[in-house]
């Protein structure tokens, strides 16, 4: 790997820390661009080419993760918990889980409640990750 694209790839590396950290404030690629010191239109393309989406998509999963993590563990209400994670419709967090997850987020939190709660850990984090190709894993009822 070249110093090159090492330096490319340890500011992409800068912008998604930056998106992981600060998801629920607005994020646009603009700002996201100027993370990486890139121009928008370049960092949108090298973000795909390395992290194989886009940075919005990426940004929506971390919301939507974020999402299902609190509709496991409180009883927050949907609308509350759409603004808490960074969205500013309740349609389009509700289009957004759907896709994402595969079920709503009222049906994923019936799905989910009364189940044990994972343990921390690496695999139970991967666990309940949503794909990028589909939906999440949910754990079998019993």
């Amino acid at each position: 790997m070249s110093r090159q694209s090492e330096d490319v790839n340890r500011r992409l590396l800068r912008a998604r820390d930056a998106m992981d950290r600060r998801y629920a404030e607005p994020l646009d690629v603009a700002a996201l661009a100027r993370v990486a010191f890139m121009s928008p239109s370049h960092f949108s393309r090298e973000f795909r080419r390395v992290f194989g989406e886009t940075p919005y998509r990426y940004l929506q999963r971390r919301r939507v993760e974020r999402a299902m993590f609190r509709l496991r563990t409180t009883s927050t209400s949907v609308t509350d918990l759409c603004l808490e994670v960074g969205f500013t419709s309740l349609g389009t967090f509700s289009r957004t889980f759907t896709e994402i997850v595969g079920c709503s987020p009222t049906a994923y939190r019936q799905q989910v409640a009364g189940l044990p709660q994972p343990s921390s850990g690496t695999f139970t984090m991967a666990w309940g990750r949503p794909s990028s190709f589909g939906e999440a894993h949910l754990p079998p009822r019993p």
